[in-house]
C-alpha cells in the first residue's frame, strides 16, 4: 500500500502525578515510532488522564473509546507501551477483534522485545493474534501483582499510628507531610469551621433563647448558604470540579453539577470515631497489637467526652425525629394556652377565605382529640398574647438569665459496648480456620480484644457536672431581641400556663381578664416569679 496510514496517538496515565509514565514521555515515543513506521499521526490523539486500565476496557474510556467509534477516521493505533491499552487478556481480545473487524495496525512503541507491530490488515495472519494473546496474558499478570502490592502495602500501613495511606481523607482533615516520610492528617481549618457550626446548631444556644436544630434544618440552612458538601469539598480541595455521577432510579445514572448537604449525611459524620481521629475499615476501628485503636492524626477534632456527648443528643432525638422537623408555627402560645373548662390545649384557628372576618383565635381543640367540653372557650389571639406577655415579663422580665453549662464527664460504657459487639462478631468465626496461620491470626486478633476490654473495664466513669453562669441579660432584654419561637421557648422553659374560660355575653369589645389566669409553674421560674410579685405588691402599697 502507497497510501500514508492515518496514525492515532493514545496516550493513558492512571495517576496524574506518576512522572515515570508522564503524557509527554509517552507522546514522543509514540511520534517516533510513527515516524519510523510512515505513520501520520497529525494531531489525532486519545489522550485519557487519571484512566485505570484495570477499571475501564479501551472502549469505556473518554477519548479512546471515542475513536474506537468512528473506526474510518484512522489506520492505526500507536500506544507508548503494552499496558497503556490493556491490562487483562479480555480486554485485549476485544481489541484484537475490533482490530481485525476494521482492518487496523496496532503499535506499540516500546516493550521487553524492542518495538511490536500487531498487522490486523491481513485476516490471515495468525501471528498477531497469538503475539496478542501471550502479551495480555503477561500484562494480566502484572496487573494482579499491582493489585497485590498496593493491598498488602495499605494493609501495612493501616496499623501504622499516625501514618496515612492515601485516598480522601474523612471530612475534617487534610493529608500533611509526615516527619520521617510519608503522610499523615492535619485538622482542616475550613470543614472543621464547618463542623463546628453544625455541632452548634444541634445544639442550640439556652444563654440567647436559640432553640436547637434537626438535622435537616441544619442541611438546608448548609445548602443555603452555600456551604459545599463534604465530597464537592476534597474537589475544591484538589482543583477539581464539584459534583459528578450519583444514582437515581433504578437502572439510571444521574450527573450533578454538586452535592448537597443531607441529614443522613451529616448524622454519619458526627457519629463516626474518625472525630476522634480513629482509623476505621469498613466502618469499625482499626485496631493494634494490645485492641486499642490506631490514631490517623494526633490532633482529633472531638474529645471522647465532646463525642459522647454529640451521640447523647442525637440518641434523644432518634425516637421522635419527625417532630423536630415541623415547619415552625407562628402560635405565640402553643402548649401554653389551656381551655380551663376541660383542661386540653386550645390552637390557633385562622378564618377561612369565605368568612366574613379576618380575626384569629385560639379555640379549645377538645373537638379535634375526640373529646366533649361543656364550656368550650375561644379568645381572640391578639388578646391572648399581649396578656401572657405582659404577665411574663410581669413576673420574669427583671429575671437574670443564667446559662447552665455542661462540662463532660467520661464513660468507658459506649466504647465498651462497641468493643464488646466486635469481640462476639469476632468468636463468631471460630472454628473456620483450617490453616495453623489462620488459628494464629484469629486468636492474635481475639486476644487484643479480650485485652482492650479489660483495659476499658477497668477506667472510672467521671460524671459530667454543670455550670451556672450569669449572662448579665434579664428577660426582658431577650424578649425585646427574640422571634416567636424563641419567645415561646422562653415561656414553655418556665412552665408558663394559660388558662381561658368561655366568654360572657357582649365581651367582645375588649379582654374580660376575669377570664383569663397566667402562671408559671417551673420549679425555679415559679419561685422566681412568686418573689417578683411579692415585691412588687410590697413597692406598691408602700407607695399608697
Amino acid at each position: 500500500m502507497t497510501t500514508q496510514l492515518r496514525g492515532v496517538s493514545a496516550l493513558r496515565l492512571s495517576v496524574l502525578t506518576d512522572e515515570t509514565t508522564s503524557p509527554e514521555r509517552q507522546r514522543e515515543a509514540n511520534q517516533g515510532a510513527a515516524v519510523s513506521l510512515g505513520i501520520d499521526l497529525a494531531d489525532r490523539e486519545a489522550v485519557d488522564l487519571g484512566v485505570s486500565a484495570s477499571k475501564t476496557t479501551p472502549f469505556q474510556r473518554p477519548e479512546l473509546g471515542s475513536w474506537l467509534r468512528r473506526p474510518d477516521d484512522f489506520d492505526a493505533l500507536v500506544f507508548w507501551r503494552f499496558d497503556r491499552a490493556v491490562r487483562s487478556m479480555d480486554d485485549m481480545h476485544e481489541l484484537a477483534k475490533w482490530a481485525r473487524e476494521h482492518l487496523k495496525m496496532i503499535v506499540f512503541a516500546e516493550g521487553p522485545g524492542g518495538r511490536l507491530v500487531l498487522d490486523f490488515r491481513n485476516s490471515l495472519d495468525p501471528m498477531a493474534q497469538l503475539m496478542v494473546t501471550l502479551f495480555a496474558f503477561a500484562a494480566q499478570m502484572e496487573a494482579q501483582a499491582i493489585r497485590e502490592r498496593v493491598t498488602s502495602a495499605q494493609a501495612a500501613m493501616r496499623v501504622m499510628p499516625l501514618r496515612w495511606r492515601g485516598s480522601r481523607p474523612p471530612y475534617g482533615y487534610m493529608p500533611a507531610p509526615l516527619e520521617g516520610g510519608g503522610w499523615t492528617l492535619v485538622q482542616d481549618p475550613e470543614a472543621v469551621a464547618i463542623l463546628e457550626r453544625i455541632i452548634k446548631e444541634l445544639r442550640g444556644d439556652p444563654s440567647k433563647a436559640i432553640p436547637p436544630k434537626s438535622l435537616a434544618a441544619i442541611a438546608r440552612g448548609l445548602n443555603d448558604d452555600g456551604i459545599p458538601s463534604s465530597r464537592d469539598h476534597w474537589s475544591l480541595k484538589q482543583g477539581r470540579k464539584t459534583g459528578g455521577k450519583t444514582g437515581g432510579k433504578a437502572g439510571e445514572t444521574v450527573v450533578r453539577g454538586r452535592f448537597a448537604w443531607r441529614h443522613g449525611a451529616i448524622k454519619e459524620l458526627l457519629t463516626s470515631e474518625r472525630l476522634l481521629g480513629w482509623k476505621t475499615q469498613a466502618n469499625k476501628p482499626v485496631r493494634d497489637s494490645e485492641g486499642a485503636p490506631v490514631m490517623a492524626t494526633a490532633e482529633p477534632i472531638l474529645t471522647r467526652e465532646e463525642f459522647d456527648a454529640v451521640g447523647a443528643v442525637l440518641a434523644d432525638r432518634s425516637v421522635d425525629n419527625k417532630q423536630s422537623d415541623r415547619v415552625d408555627t407562628v402560635a405565640l402560645l402553643l402548649r401554653i394556652i389551656h381551655c380551663d373548662g376541660c383542661g386540653e390545649r386550645m390552637y390557633l384557628h385562622r378564618p377561612s377565605q369565605k368568612s366574613t372576618t379576618n380575626t384569629e383565635t385560639y379555640k379549645c381543640g377538645s373537638l379535634t382529640r375526640g373529646h366533649t367540653c361543656n364550656a368550650r372557650a375561644t379568645i381572640k389571639r391578639e388578646w391572648a398574647e399581649e396578656y401572657a406577655e405582659r404577665e411574663f415579663l410581669r413576673m420574669l422580665g427583671a429575671l437574670e438569665v443564667t446559662h447552665t453549662r455542661t462540662i463532660p464527664g467520661y464513660d468507658p460504657k459506649p466504647e465498651l459496648d462497641a468493643t464488646l459487639a466486635e469481640y462476639e462478631e469476632h468468636q463468631a468465626q471460630q472454628g473456620r480456620q483450617k490453616s495453623s496461620a489462620a488459628k494464629a491470626a484469629w486468636q492474635k486478633r481475639a486476644d487484643a480484644l479480650d485485652a482492650r476490654l479489660a483495659e476499658l473495664e477497668s477506667r472510672e466513669k467521671v460524671e459530667p457536672r454543670t455550670e451556672v453562669v450569669a449572662t448579665g441579660k434579664t428577660y426582658a432584654d431577650l424578649w425585646a431581641g427574640a422571634d416567636t419561637a424563641g419567645k415561646r421557648k422562653m415561656m414553655q422553659d418556665a412552665g408558663a400556663y394559660l388558662s381561658v374560660k368561655r366568654g360572657t355575653r357582649g365581651g367582645w369589645r375588649q379582654l374580660d381578664e376575669r377570664r383569663v389566669d397566667f402562671d408559671v409553674r417551673e420549679g425555679f421560674f415559679a419561685e422566681a416569679a412568686s418573689e417578683f410579685t411579692a415585691m412588687a405588691a410590697e413597692m406598691e402599697a408602700a407607695a399608697l
